[in-house]
């Protein structure tokens, strides 16, 4: 799993402050029995309540949420699958922005018998959602007789790096009360927002809109999880957060085939209700990303190479177009294997993540450490250089050749037009 693994120490060392939450105990008595026995799948009332705060605390607190409209999950895998089970059945559809996180063609669709229709985005426009392209994919959808049940976004993006802005925000709002389907917002990576401009989390954007007794009010759901912000994706730790409570009733019964263990919710309500701690960890975690991603940018930049301008999660969105044969999926394919087998460098290719154009990859730079980091950025720079002398190579080969092709042709013209001219005499 991508998840950060910058700040271990800072949680390693809060559970070394506090041998209570890590032995079960409460004011130095054990409440391992309790903790044993405890299967409400409402979850523990005492970390609901320190999720939702740390919730409010990573969007600025400019929203706050109800503990009563929060559904614990397995994770954000089973978030996901549960929402899709409660809003969508064989035939209907959820329109999706490329590129978009591969694991989504499992998540949405494989158990629950939904499609998934993409919303295609492009680089002229940074991949920004555009009105156009939702219809777009509207009609598509239609084309193939599925019903549109909602749109599901990330934000910030996975595999892009960004948070939305303010104007795609409230075009999905606008597109999904105009069409009345549901709106799922992934903000699974809102914690990770390093840089301006600043996280929004489509709650802010209902709240602002003034829209909390409206119809769609009802219809927008947010998905979370500790696994990236806390980098505890072993933790299995996953919430839906929605405003309609037969959602709510629904997706908590189904969480009983995703419980997050009880000594999980006992530790974390612990560590996530420790202010001091939460408030340090999140500056020290934006400011840890920030200088990684930097060095990802300065390394890929000596290579010759550009990435998307971004502000969050824990990669980069990296053009490679330019290395690529041919502007093709299959020349894209080709770079990937090299890199993989020939520099020993694990990225995601962008038609795994659904891309509409060829030689965008993902590339982490979180999940290792920074001598890694400088080691792979000095492979890649050697790779680009060999494809760069073997292009030129190639090139002047070409070059030479139509060189010469220029002058065999000139001398059959000249000789052509010489025997003319001898004949004509």
């Amino acid at each position: 799993s991508f998840s950060v693994q910058l700040c271990f120490d800072l949680l390693e060392s809060w559970l070394a402050k506090n041998p209570d939450a890590v032995s079960f105990k409460r004011e130095e008595q054990s409440i391992f029995k309790e903790l044993a026995l405890f299967q409400d799948y409402h979850g523990l009332p005492a970390f609901k309540k320190a999720l939702v705060d740390f919730m409010a605390e990573i969007r600025g607190n400019k929203v706050s949420f109800d503990t009563d409209h929060l559904v614990l999950t397995a994770g954000a895998t089973s978030a996901n699958e549960t929402l899709m089970f409660c809003l969508a059945e064989k035939g209907d559809a959820i329109l999706l922005p490329t590129p978009y996180y591969p694991g989504f063609d499992r998540d949405l669709k494989w158990r629950t018998g939904a499609e998934i229709v993409p919303i295609q985005c492009s680089s002229s426009n940074g991949f920004q959602i555009t009105e156009s392209a939702l219809e777009a994919a509207y009609q598509e959808a239609q084309r193939k007789n599925l019903r549109v049940k909602g749109v599901l976004v990330t934000n910030p993006s996975n595999p892009l790096g960004t948070t939305m802005s303010r104007n795609e925000l409230d075009l999905l709002v606008n597109f999904v009360t105009d069409k009345e389907i549901h709106l799922i917002s992934d903000e699974i990576y809102s914690g990770t927002v390093f840089s301006s401009p600043a996280f929004v989390s489509i709650m802010e954007v209902l709240k602002d809109r003034k829209l909390e007794n409206t119809q769609v009010w009802e219809r927008v759901h947010v998905v979370y999880s500790l696994s990236k912000d806390l980098g505890l994706p072993g933790f299995r730790v996953g919430a839906i957060y929605s405003n309609d409570p037969i959602v709510v009733a629904s997706a908590t019964k189904m969480s009983s085939f995703g419980l997050v263990s009880s000594q999980t919710q006992y530790l974390l309500s612990a560590m996530l209700s420790d202010k001091k701690f939460t408030k340090e960890y999140i500056s020290k975690n934006h400011k840890r990303l920030q200088k990684r991603q930097n060095k990802l940018v300065s390394g890929l930049e000596k290579a010759g190479i550009s990435c998307l301008e971004s502000n969050a999660g824990l990669f980069c969105w990296v053009d490679m177009r330019h290395l690529l044969s041919s502007n093709t999926f299959e020349a894209e394919m080709e770079l990937w294997k090299r890199i993989v087998y020939d520099v020993k460098l694990n990225i995601s290719p962008g038609s795994s993540c659904h891309c509409t154009e060829p030689g965008w990859f993902r590339v982490c730079f979180a999940n290792m450490s920074e001598d890694t980091l400088k080691l792979a950025m000095q492979r890649l720079k050697s790779f680009v250089s060999s494809i760069t002398i073997d292009n030129q190579t190639h090139q002047d080969l070409k070059n030479m050749r139509k060189k010469n092709r220029t002058k065999w042709v000139f001398r059959l013209s000249f000789q052509s037009f010489h025997d003319r001219e001898q004949g004509e005499r």
